[in-house]
């Protein structure tokens, strides 16, 4: 039996003897099986498979253990993957993020396991709580109070132009001395950080930050790229967004599937609600040239089903990334002046109004898939907090393990509505079926939903 003992990193090399008991106890819960999982896909990072079986199968004897110490814990890591070893020694990158887990996982979960229901007087507040606090404890919230976060949405499904193409836009905001947050996996999660690298380099910039957001029942599908130099890993689904939207300064969205249609859903519904016609969000559809009509489709789909006020919300780019730089630099200053001009914070939105719609976990079982109320006869806001539920599902059908054990063992989702939607929906679907962006290339994709009308 290969072990090896990591001493902790960062803040968590100073734990109270009380912290400690806490995370010895949630040891013992059914998270940690999923801690576990997470720590197996940290120690895979980089490796390019969104096959959960195909990446954990080969390692059914790997454990990790936590080792008590007077000043807080060791992790003890009980045959790990080879690949996050170079010359027997652990990379320090994979070490750190590994901390990272145990932080999101064992620690900030045991600690908002408290009942803090009496001290906030919205459950809406109770929830962007959470996502502050958890970004505060990563140090994701920094004090400098400079604009300069741009959140990169995409696919990991993405062809060879596409993925060039969102290192170019990356190049572009990295000379102007903007930061990244992905999701943190491959395909239009990667690319924009590895432009920016090299963008940060040619401007001598060495504190460049390569966030990554993920969520416990992602991370499997999509394990950290060998870029991310700072990992969060939020609760769920609906937190991981929320996170992304408050720290960003900028929104860029590449071409991607059902996940990135849920992305955009998602920051649309917020837009869209009469409580933030004020807020400053820069957002940018982007793409080469050979990605026109992915975006024609989605323009399209958004426009006959929420409207043009939700058009009017993004600017469309296609095959120009300096353009893309150039107006996120521009837009820039409107986001300053408007925090400043409200008095919120720099780096963290508190203005942003997000409704318990969008906030509460939405489990994609079949049941409640097909209950989602799929209607054109309801207000634009909760119509696209429906859909953005609805994708939510697909890509859990898709990748999530859960998911794609619930579509083994009954089949796919049903999902039905207003014929006019359910059309609209089953071609932008089937597009993205089309142009392989429900799966990595090469792979065949059978659809994990079936539309009635």
């Amino acid at each position: 039996m290969n072990t090896v003992q990591l001493n902790p990193v960062g803040w968590m090399s100073q734990l109270s003897q009380l912290e400690v008991n806490l995370l010895q106890q949630s040891t013992q819960s059914d998270l940690y099986g999923v801690f576990r999982n997470c720590c197996l896909a940290v120690l895979n990072s980089g490796v390019d498979e969104d096959d959960y079986h195909k990446l954990f199968d080969p390692y059914k004897d790997f454990d990790v253990r936590l080792v008590r110490r007077e000043r807080g814990v060791k992790i003890e890591l009980i045959n790990p993957p080879e690949v996050a070893f170079v010359d027997g020694v652990l990379i320090k990158g994979v070490h750190e993020h590994l901390f990272a887990v145990l932080r999101d996982m064992l620690y900030m979960g045991s600690k908002h396991s408290t009942n803090f229901e009496q001290l906030i007087d919205q459950p809406s507040s109770l929830t962007t709580h959470v996502v502050f606090d958890m970004l505060r404890h990563a140090n994701s919230i920094p004090p400098d109070n400079l604009v300069n976060m741009i959140v990169c949405w995409g696919g990991h499904s993405i062809r060879e132009e596409e993925y060039k193409y969102t290192k170019t836009v990356g190049y572009q905001l990295g000379l102007r001395g903007f930061n990244i947050c992905t999701g943190c996996g491959p395909g239009a999660m990667k690319g924009p950080m590895k432009g920016a690298t090299i963008g940060h380099a040619k401007q001598r910039n060495k504190n460049g930050r390569y966030l990554g957001v993920s969520e416990p029942s992602i991370i499997a599908a999509e394990p950290p790229n060998a870029i991310v130099n700072e990992l969060i890993i939020m609760p769920d689904i609906e937190k991981r967004l929320e996170a992304f939207v408050r720290i960003s300064h900028g929104i860029v969205i590449f071409p991607g599937g059902a996940g990135t249609a849920e992305e955009l859903l998602y920051l649309l519904g917020l837009l869209m609600d009469e409580q933030n016609k004020d807020q400053v969000i820069p957002l940018i559809l982007t793409g080469p040239e050979n990605s026109k009509a992915y975006f024609e489709a989605i323009d399209q789909f958004i426009g006959d089903i929420l409207g043009t006020e939700a058009q009017e919300k993004y600017t469309i780019i296609v095959g120009d990334a300096y353009k893309v730089g150039a107006l996120m630099a521009k837009q820039k200053v409107l986001v300053e002046d408007d925090r400043l001009r409200t008095g919120d914070s720099l780096n963290f939105n508190w203005t942003l109004h997000i409704s318990e719609d969008f906030q509460t976990p939405f489990a994609p079982t079949h049941k409640n898939m097909s209950a989602l109320d799929l209607r054109l006869d309801q207000p634009k806001s909760t119509l696209a907090a429906t859909l953005r539920k609805c994708f939510s599902g697909i890509v859990a059908g898709n990748v999530k393990v859960e998911g794609v054990a619930e579509i083994k063992k009954h089949g796919p989702f049903e999902l039905t509505g207003d014929a006019a939607l359910m059309q609209k929906m089953d071609i932008l679907l089937q597009s993205f079926v089309d142009q392989g962006r429900m799966k990595l290339p090469g792979s065949h994709y059978e659809p994990c939903y079936k539309i009635s009308m």
